[in-house]
């Protein structure tokens, strides 16, 4: 690998001097590196563009951490390029490097001395709407005041349950370790192939989480709970983008026909990250 980009949140890396430093030690070695801007916190005045991208980048490298990451592999999987996250923020799981590791990092990289993972992504959205893509999960939670949801589940095309809840998490392998584990779930390990299914705060005593297969359709339905039928939920992507549903409506949630290629240099096992972390 020699031609890189680097995504940077400009509000972790600001006046972007780290990226500076990390394009001109790139350019020292003979590659060649761009920088482009993520707005994830809102100070620019607009995000970076695809075609700010050349054609023939073999690495993205983000700076930031994994909420930079996640937004950057949801707006850039159509370009099927590799990205390594650079963690400049609180330890994360999916941001392998930090930025005391970067520059050795950046050699193994142009020596091709790495290995590669793909994580399945979501994509989603209201019957006969956009769709939407997710890395992590896609929630569907109360919009306005606190209240119990119905939420009726269909995998594919087959009634399973209702859920009587605050809401419910359809959750990647990549995100089991987000608000999907926050709120009960298992955790799994982010190259496995499956869906998980799980509700928030639960009402009645079907409070356990639903693992699927990858290659499963998921319909969810918002139902009535009074006779106005004038409750909404939303639906969130990665936290990021949101849509309303009302009752009668719903939403579908499939794994995307792309995945997103994730960079690794170490050997550390996932295990061993996880073991870290529930040792901190």
């Amino acid at each position: 690998m020699h031609n890189f980009v680097l995504i940077t949140n400009a509000y972790k890396d600001r006046e972007l001097l780290l990226s500076r430093r990390i394009a001109a030690y790139i350019e020292d070695r003979g590659g060649r590196a761009d920088i482009c801007i993520s707005n994830i916190e809102g100070i620019m005045e607009k995000d970076f563009d695809l075609s700010e991208i050349p054609k023939d980048t073999e690495c993205i490298l983000v700076l930031g951490g994994d909420g930079t990451l996640i937004r950057a592999a949801t707006r850039v999987e159509a370009l099927q390029i590799p990205l390594i996250g650079v963690n400049l923020g609180t330890l994360g799981y999916l941001c392998e490097l930090e930025e005391s590791s970067v520059y050795a990092a950046i050699d193994s990289l142009m020596q091709d001395s790495y290995t590669m993972e793909e994580r399945i992504m979501l994509t989603g959205g209201k019957l006969g709407e956009k769709s939407h893509l997710a890395l992590n999960d896609v929630v569907i939670h109360w919009a306005g005041d606190l209240s119990m949801l119905q939420l009726q589940v269909h995998v594919n095309g087959e009634f399973l349950t209702t859920y009587h809840a605050d809401g419910i998490i359809v959750a990647t392998p990549t995100g089991s370790t987000g608000y999907n584990m926050s709120a009960g779930g298992p955790i799994v390990d982010p190259k496995a192939r499956m869906l998980l299914l799980t509700p928030i705060n639960a009402h009645d005593l079907n409070t356990h989480s639903i693992v699927l297969g990858a290659e499963d359709v998921v319909e969810i339905e918002m139902g009535s709970r009074r006779f106005q039928k004038d409750e909404k939920a939303s639906v969130s992507f990665d936290g990021d983008t949101t849509v309303h549903l009302k009752v009668g409506e719903r939403v579908r949630i499939a794994q995307a026909s792309n995945r997103i290629r994730i960079c690794k240099l170490s050997n550390q096992s996932f295990l061993e990250i996880l073991r870290k972390k529930m040792q901190r």
